[in-house]
């Protein structure tokens, strides 16, 4: 794994606390090692609004998706071919697609973009990235957090159909083969129960945190 940034100042609140909207606290920071004590807490962080502080989120049930259950149609299979598959070549422009406020629910502020971009140079945060064969132009990614047997998706983006969509299943690909056994996903969505996501209780969900991280695994990114 990476090395360990300076140990967060803060101290949250047990995930079990959260309100009945999966708020557990507001406030903090987005410093590196803040982060990382929130997803091995079982908490993420996401704006309550793009004007109001970050909240620290455990939701109530929570999406997950099984790495033995992603659904692969033929459709896409056959949309896959259309896209080569990169690894961190352009993080910083996945999260900026990411927080493109034209999006619905955009929520991506410019605040946690440095944040992550911080945590990706520190070796934590990943993209994976769906390359226009053809144009060779970004098409679709995702990116998120890589901590021991756990990932955790953040957001994920498309500028050709199925994009994204080719990105996951690479995802899939690249943790299984890595040895990781826990793709948090937070809010389940049609977009991803469409893939095989599912939701399961927090305290389920706790658990497989537990297991995932005491799990080694190789590193997420090449070299």
């Amino acid at each position: 794994m990476p090395p360990e940034p300076p140990p967060t100042d803060w101290q949250f609140p047990s995930a079990c606390t959260a309100d009945e909207h999966g708020l557990v606290g507001i406030g903090a920071d987005l410093e590196p090692g803040t982060l990382l004590a929130a997803y091995r807490s079982g908490l993420f962080p996401m704006p309550i609004s793009r004007r109001r502080p970050i909240g620290w989120w455990s939701p109530d049930p929570r999406g997950v998706l099984p790495l033995d259950a992603l659904k692969v149609s033929r459709s896409l299979r056959q949309s896959a071919k259309r896209f080569d598959i990169a690894v961190d070549r352009a993080f910083d422009e996945v999260v900026q697609a990411c927080a493109d406020p034209r999006r619905d629910g955009g929520w991506i502020t410019p605040d946690i973009r440095t944040a992550y971009s911080r945590l990706h140079r520190l070796g934590w945060a990943h993209s994976v990235e769906a390359w226009d064969r053809e144009t060779g132009e970004l098409a679709g990614g995702l990116y998120g957090v890589h901590v021991q047997g756990l990932f955790a998706g953040e957001s994920m983006f498309h500028r050709r159909r199925d994009a994204s969509k080719v990105a996951l299943v690479a995802l899939v690909e690249r943790l299984q083969a890595i040895g990781a056994v826990l793709l948090d996903v937070q809010w389940l969505t049609a977009h991803l129960a469409s893939l095989g996501a599912v939701e399961i209780p927090r305290t389920e969900y706790l658990r497989h945190l537990e297991i995932a991280l005491g799990t080694t695994t190789a590193p997420f990114a090449d070299g």
